[in-house]
């Protein structure tokens, strides 16, 4: 198999759920560039981003379709997961949903704790079980779930929803690999540092002394930049190229986790 081989995802399905979001949108754009057919799905809410990404996938001339998917909802997912089969099957779940809270622990609420979890955490616990049933089922495919450098530690910035929840993505993405693995299916959670900007840092744009420290804690002294540090871990864990790689939470973080 030759490399452009190994990466060439023609005639692959892949659901990119979270595709409203500039990350998700980049990875839809990344996957529907190495040939594959992209199915882009989002919370109702989030309609005109989504909207936005499936503009920008027809202009390079991928095959794109579009689904709600309101990642709380137990029967949203499984309807968005039913479109994303359709009669081609589906060969690649790629679930980049979240929010984040900034909020110190004494004034966050028991409701603002729970959204944080139900998107994040259960979230990503529907589509992979969706996703695992089809999968499964014909023996074959892959999940990449988006987790974060906060997995394993903490930042400047208190957001105690959000570290928790992504943490318990990280070990969840591994539960799931033993229990798919044995059946053909791969699992993994990429574990992004600051990306800057995106519709979730964007914020960040107010606290410039935080972005510097954000900046100087990372070993190559940046911050990701989401029109090119995804794109290589994307391709690799979507195609061929990873087909002994599961298990594994992948830290993209410019060297931020290595100390």
């Amino acid at each position: 198999m030759t490399a452009p081989d190994i990466f060439s995802m023609s005639g692959a399905t892949v659901l990119v759920v979270g595709a409203g979001g500039d990350l998700g949108r980049r990875a839809a754009l990344v996957v529907g560039r190495l040939g594959a057919r992209v199915v882009v799905a989002d919370h109702p809410g989030a309609a005109a981003h989504l909207k936005t990404t499936v503009e920008r996938l027809t202009e390079e001339g991928i095959e794109v379709l579009a689904s709600p998917c309101d990642v709380t909802s137990e029967e949203s997912v499984d309807q968005c997961l039913a479109t994303a089969v359709g009669a081609d099957g589906l060969d690649v779940v790629i679930n980049a949903a979240g929010v984040m809270l900034r909020k110190p622990v004494a004034q966050t609420t028991l409701d603002e704790w729970q959204r944080v979890l139900d998107v994040n955490l259960t979230g990503t616990w529907l589509v992979n079980r969706a996703a695992g049933r089809t999968m499964v089922g014909v023996g074959r495919g892959k999940i990449i779930n988006f987790a974060s450098v906060y997995a394993e530690r903490v930042g400047p910035v208190p957001e105690s929803a959000y570290y928790a929840s992504k943490a318990g993505v990280a070990n969840l993405s591994r539960s799931m690999a033993c229990e798919f693995g044995p059946h053909g299916v791969q699992v993994n959670c990429l574990a992004l540092g600051v990306f800057y900007p995106t519709n979730m840092t964007a914020p960040l744009r107010d606290a410039p002394e935080t972005l510097r420290w954000m900046e100087d804690r990372t070993l190559l002294k940046r911050l990701g930049d989401p029109e090119r540090d995804l794109d290589g871990i994307v391709t690799l864990l979507a195609s061929k190229a990873s087909d002994y790689i599961t298990g594994q939470v992948i830290y993209v973080d410019g060297g931020w986790s290595a100390w």
